[in-house]
Formats: structure tokens, sequence, C-alpha cells
């Protein structure tokens, strides 16, 4: 059995960011969990913005797919 997902925390952005960047997929979880951390103001510096911002656009691009594990 497969260890549940965690969730991406500020400690744990930069791999999550980059994991989802070198493997192209990502899930509806991970990408919830960015949107939120994402609108969240007070939880997220200009650098963890950026880091998101680059998801989203690769994402909106097509450069990035959904997995479908969750």
């Amino acid at each position: 059995m497969s260890e549940p997902q965690k969730n991406p925390t500020l400690a744990t952005l930069p791999e999550t960011v980059e994991r989802i960047l070198s493997t192209g997929y990502l899930t509806r979880q991970e990408h919830f969990q960015l949107v939120t951390l994402f609108l969240s103001d007070l939880a997220v510096n200009e650098e963890e913005r950026r880091q998101l911002n680059r998801i989203f656009d690769e994402l909106q691009m097509g450069r990035l797919k959904y997995s479908s594990s969750t």
C-alpha cells in the first residue's frame, strides 16, 4: 500500500514544485492544495508565489497534466 499524499506545506513546497515540474504530472488534490495555498495571502512569500505561478502557467500552457492517482 502506498503512503497517502501529504499536503504541500511551506516546508515541502519547493520539493512539491520540483517533483511536479520534473514528472509533468500533478493530482487534482495537489492542484486544489496549491490553489488554496496561493489564495492564502498570509501563508506565502514572494518566492513561493512565483513557484506557484510557474505551476499554474505550465498547467495552462498544457505542459502539465493531471495524473489519475490521488
